[in-house]
């Protein structure tokens, strides 16, 4: 398995990642599962706090793997503050995991629960200098997570990143994506768990405060089977269904999952 070829397959997906990244088999990995009974409810926990700037959207893109927005995150714009992180951390991007059927998709599991889908908002502790420099750090990166589930009552702030998926159907493409607001996607509920985990893409580096949303958004059917129409290929080679790119849960290995709720 070639160092830039990791994905979901049999041949290079997750069970195999750690022959190249062998973080990927580290104590402090995401996702997993939480089991409400484990979860230690933390008073002390704030609530969490964004304020993004619109005009910092940049793009929108398919790179094989998953559906990407990117921001602009070259000083502080578009800001996650409070909840259990200290400073403020900057918006980079987002993306989503999904399943190959509405049954399954999410990456994290709530007891016993998987979601359609998984929407990753990732944001970097401009105190580390840079990007790179952050995925060195434990207080490196915070990541929030909102958990889609389908129902009858679909969110339609989604649409619009749904709208340009014509646009990038094939890996590779790009598409300008412009004054959009990522914090209508959040949930009503601000209720949120918190632990100490990775990335859950190679290399896995363990550099993240993960923010996880209790409530999830709502999307159609059809939605979800929108993402499932993007393709893990090039324009110029045979069509294949871009799903299912998810990784399963890790071992816990003793970490504690705090919840600002009870």
């Amino acid at each position: 398995m070639a160092q830039s070829v990791w994905g979901y397959d049999s041949d290079n997906g997750p069970e195999r990642w750690h022959e190249n990244y062998p973080m990927a088999k580290g104590d402090k990995q995401s996702p997993i599962e939480i089991n409400s009974k484990d979860v230690q409810h933390d008073p002390s926990l704030a609530a969490w706090h964004a304020s993004y700037d619109p005009g910092a959207a940049k793009t929108i893109l398919n790179n094989g793997r998953t559906c990407r927005v990117v921001f602009d995150d070259t000083f502080d714009r578009s800001v996650l503050r409070g909840g259990p992180l200290t400073g403020a951390y900057r918006l980079r991007q987002l993306h989503l995991h999904w399943g190959s059927s509405d049954d399954h998709g999410s990456e994290h599991v709530i007891d016993g629960v998987k979601y359609a889908a998984e929407l990753h908002m990732v944001h970097w502790n401009p105190k580390h200098g840079n990007f790179a420099g952050a995925l060195k750090q434990p207080d490196g990166v915070a990541v929030v997570g909102i958990f889609l589930k389908v129902g009858n009552t679909p969110k339609p702030e989604i649409k619009r990143i749904l709208e340009e998926i014509d646009n990038i159907k094939t890996k590779g493409k790009e598409a300008p994506f412009q004054h959009f607001d990522p914090s209508i996607l959040f949930p009503k509920s601000r209720d949120y768990w918190t632990y100490h985990g990775s990335f859950t893409t190679p290399p896995c580096e363990e550099c993240i405060t993960w923010i996880l949303l209790r409530e999830p958004i709502e999307v159609s059917s059809e939605q979800m089977a929108k993402f499932r129409s993007l393709s893990k290929n090039a324009e110029n080679e045979a069509v294949n269904p871009l799903v299912d790119n998810w990784r399963p849960p890790q071992p816990v290995k003793g970490r504690i999952v705090r919840a600002s709720f009870k």
